[in-house]
């Protein structure tokens, strides 16, 4: 599990990838459009010894720069 977020578990998901050629006019296409398997990976950063994807990093630092400016108002 390599490529897993250890605060929301977001991981690889798997789509299909394909490509319309242009067709005959008036017929139909000689070949149908491939599909090719394409593999989704999150967007993963190490912070504080954990493994977060991009939206729970900014959710985690923007809690941190809260708790700092209500202590600092406090």
């Amino acid at each position: 599990m390599a490529y897993v977020c250890d605060n929301c578990g977001r991981g690889v998901q798997y789509g299909e990838s394909h490509a319309h050629g242009r067709g005959i006019a008036g017929g139909r296409w000689k070949k149908r459009a491939p599909h090719t398997r394409k593999v989704f990976k999150p967007n993963l950063h190490k912070w504080m010894g954990m493994k977060l994807c991009t939206k729970c990093l900014r959710i985690l630092k923007g809690q941190k720069d809260i708790k700092k400016t209500a202590a600092a108002t406090a």
